[in-house]
């Protein structure tokens, strides 16, 4: 299963661009920052993350300011250029109507709001 869920601000966001299917597709960038705890020890966790989204979910994340915090849900894949990974953005969740300040250190833990939708079976 690739399945990723990610409490992250929206920190870059493209102009709006079209598919040669002619779907509107955004580029991304996420920020994500937590303190977790890895085989009992406190770990902070801060990182960056590119991100695309294609179809309909584009208008959700047209109208979030930047610094806005969300919970992103997707998939990972390889990028175009084989640089790394991308995540895929299938769906969004809003935290709220205030944006966060993009230099903030504060966490969201909003993942158990998130509403799944589901896409058919899930693979066992």
């Amino acid at each position: 299963m690739n399945r990723l869920l990610l409490s992250a601000q929206l920190v870059e966001r493209g102009p709006m661009r079209y598919t040669p299917a002619g779907l509107p597709a955004l580029d991304l960038g996420l920020r994500h920052e937590s303190e977790l705890t890895e085989d009992g020890v406190p770990r902070r966790v801060s990182m960056q993350l590119r991100a695309v989204a294609i179809g309909e979910v584009t208008r959700r994340l047209s109208a979030m300011a930047l610094g806005e915090s969300a919970v992103f849900a997707g998939f990972l894949a390889a990028a175009r250029n084989g640089r790394g990974l991308l995540m895929h953005i299938t769906q969004v969740e809003r935290n709220g109507p205030a944006p966060m300040p993009i230099n903030s250190d504060s966490d969201s833990d909003s993942v158990s709001s998130f509403k799944e939708i589901s896409h058919g079976p899930t693979p066992r």
